[in-house]
């Protein structure tokens, strides 16, 4: 599927795709509606006017931080405001964390800790088939995330690292 790059729309504004667009650097792309991307919430006024400017219309508020905007030609991108202290440096790795259409991607162990703090049903698949073909190094990288960030997390981790790896094997 393609999507539009932000880039030349958020020059300045550091932002990385996220969600289900996201999650086809890890694993097969699945089909999805909206692209998802994140921004540093201290960016998120000039990254509105920067959107405004270029004719995207603000559709509505997101009930976790941000809004959906609606693109000249049509797509809606849901522009999410993240908070916590390590959103700067995710949105920095990102930068260096391309797919194959050259879009900012989360690295993966930013976007496994936000897919298990959401727990959709279609989040803990998204997770299991993520975590099921990560190799090793980037599974020591995602644990070593939780430890610091989310340490209560740990055992429902490995546990979906046991499910992924059953489901590729």
């Amino acid at each position: 599927m393609t999507w539009p790059d932000l880039s030349a729309v958020l020059t300045s504004v550091p932002w990385a795709v996220v969600g289900a667009v996201a999650t086809r650097l890890y694993m097969p792309e699945r089909l999805t509606r909206d692209l998802d991307i994140a921004i540093w919430v201290g960016d998120a006024a000039e990254a509105h006017k920067k959107l405004a400017t270029a004719g995207f219309v603000k559709q509505g508020d997101l009930s976790i931080g941000g809004a959906t905007w609606q693109t000249p030609d049509g797509h809606l991108i849901d522009i999410i405001e993240g908070r916590e202290s390590w959103w700067p440096q995710a949105l920095a790795e990102a930068e260096t964390n391309r797919d194959g259409a050259g879009l900012p991607i989360l690295p993966l162990s930013y976007l496994i800790y936000m897919k298990m703090q959401a727990s959709r049903p279609q989040d803990l698949g998204d997770l299991a088939r993520m975590l099921g073909q990560a190799d090793d190094d980037s599974l020591d990288k995602v644990r070593a995330f939780f430890r610091r960030h989310s340490p209560d997390d740990l055992q429902d981790l490995e546990s979906l690292i046991k499910l992924g790896k059953l489901e590729t094997q």
